[in-house]
C-alpha cells in the first residue's frame, strides 16, 4: 500500500467548518497510509516575540490567507478515500502521533466552558512551553504535565444536506470528539455519508483531562500517521473506537443524560456484534465491567464514551 504526506498549508486546510462540498486536497486508495500535519490557533494565541517559543512558518501562512474562520479549528484535508460510499464505514488506524512545536496554548473564554456562570467575563489566553524531547508541558503555575498527544477533531464530511457547519460541535460524522483515549494505537470507525468519505483532521492536543472543562486543552501542532481503510462489512450510526485494551462507543447530545444513554445503547449493540451477547446479557455486563466517561462538556453537544476491556472476550 502507498504512503502519502499531507502538510498543513493555505491550500490544504479549511478553518472552522465541515462541508461535504469541499474539494479533496488528496486522494488515496483504501489501505493507504497518510502522514498529516496540523496547526492550531489564531493570531492572538501565538507567542510573543522574545518568548523563546517558535511559530511554524506554515502556521503564519495559513493565518495570512484564512482571515474569516467559521469556527475554532484549523482542519487539514479533506482526504478522498477511493471506494468509500454512503453507508460504508471508514476505519482510521492511528499509527503514530508526534509533537511538532515547542509551545501550546490554553484559553478561558467568556460565556464558554463547563461553568460559564463563574467565568462569564473572563478572557485568559496563555502560552505553555513544551519540551518535545521529554514530552512535558511546563505550566506557568509551576506544574509540569506529562503529555499524551491526540487529535481532538477528526471526522468525515457530514451529510450534504447539512451544508457548511461549525467544527465545534461533535456529531454522527465525528468532528470535535475531544476524546483523550484516541492516542496512537487506537482505531476509530466513522459512518460514511459521502463518496470518498472526505476525512479531515486537526485540533492537536498535547494533553487534556476528560471534560475539557475550561473549553481548551494544551492546543498545539501535531503530526499524525493514519491508515485509512474502507469497510463494506460494517454499518454504524455513530463513531466507535478500539484501543489496544478497550472497545469504545461514543455519543453526543446537548443533554448529558441523553448522551450517556446513547453511548450505552451503542455498546449493547457492539457487544451483540462482537461477543454475540443478547441485549439483556450485554446490559448487565456493562453494569459490572463497563466504564462511562464524560468526554467533554463544552462543545454544544456534550460527549460521553463507554469503555469495556477487550480481555473479557479472549478465549
Amino acid at each position: 500500500m502507498a504512503e502519502h504526506e499531507l502538510r498543513a498549508g493555505p491550500e490544504t486546510v479549511h478553518w472552522g467548518f465541515f462541508d461535504a462540498g469541499l474539494k479533496p486536497v488528496l486522494e488515496v486508495a483504501s489501505g493507504d497510509t497518510v502522514i498529516v500535519t496540523t496547526c492550531s490557533g489564531g493570531e492572538p494565541l501565538l507567542p510573543r516575540e522574545g518568548s523563546g517559543m517558535h511559530v511554524l512558518p506554515e502556521h503564519r501562512e495559513i493565518l495570512a490567507r484564512h482571515r474569516d474562520p467559521f469556527g475554532p479549528h484549523i482542519m487539514t484535508g479533506p482526504i478522498f478515500v477511493e471506494g468509500a460510499e454512503p453507508g460504508d464505514v471508514l476505519e482510521v488506524r492511528i499509527k503514530a502521533i508526534e509533537l511538532r512545536q515547542d509551545w501550546g496554548y490554553n484559553v478561558i473564554k467568556p460565556l464558554a466552558g463547563a461553568i460559564p456562570e463563574d467565568f462569564g467575563e473572563t478572557l485568559r489566553e496563555i502560552q505553555i512551553p513544551i519540551d518535545i524531547a521529554a514530552k512535558i508541558a511546563r505550566t506557568p503555575w509551576g506544574i509540569d504535565l506529562p503529555l499524551a498527544p491526540f487529535f481532538g477533531n477528526m471526522g468525515v464530511a457530514p451529510p450534504a444536506a447539512y451544508g457548511k457547519i461549525t467544527s465545534m460541535v461533535p456529531r454522527e460524522f465525528g468532528g470535535n470528539l475531544d476524546n483523550k483515549d484516541l492516542v496512537a494505537g487506537a482505531t476509530v470507525f466513522y459512518p460514511v455519508f459521502n463518496t470518498g468519505a472526505l476525512f479531515s483532521v486537526g485540533d492537536g492536543h498535547g494533553v487534556q483531562g476528560h471534560g475539557e472543562v475550561c473549553v481548551t486543552a494544551v492546543e498545539t501542532a501535531l503530526r499524525g500517521t493514519f491508515e485509512l481503510i474502507v469497510r463494506k462489512d460494517m454499518k454504524l450510526d455513530l463513531p466507535i473506537a478500539e484501543t489496544p485494551t478497550h472497545l469504545v462507543t461514543m455519543a453526543f447530545d446537548v443533554d448529558l443524560d441523553d448522551a450517556a444513554k446513547d453511548a450505552i445503547r451503542q455498546m449493547i449493540r457492539l457487544l451483540g456484534e462482537r461477543a454475540g451477547l443478547p441485549r439483556e446479557d450485554a446490559y448487565q455486563l456493562m453494569s459490572l465491567a463497563c466504564d462511562l466517561h464524560v468526554t467533554q462538556l463544552v462543545n454544544g453537544n456534550k460527549g460521553v464514551h463507554a469503555m469495556i476491556p477487550k480481555a473479557l472476550f479472549k478465549s
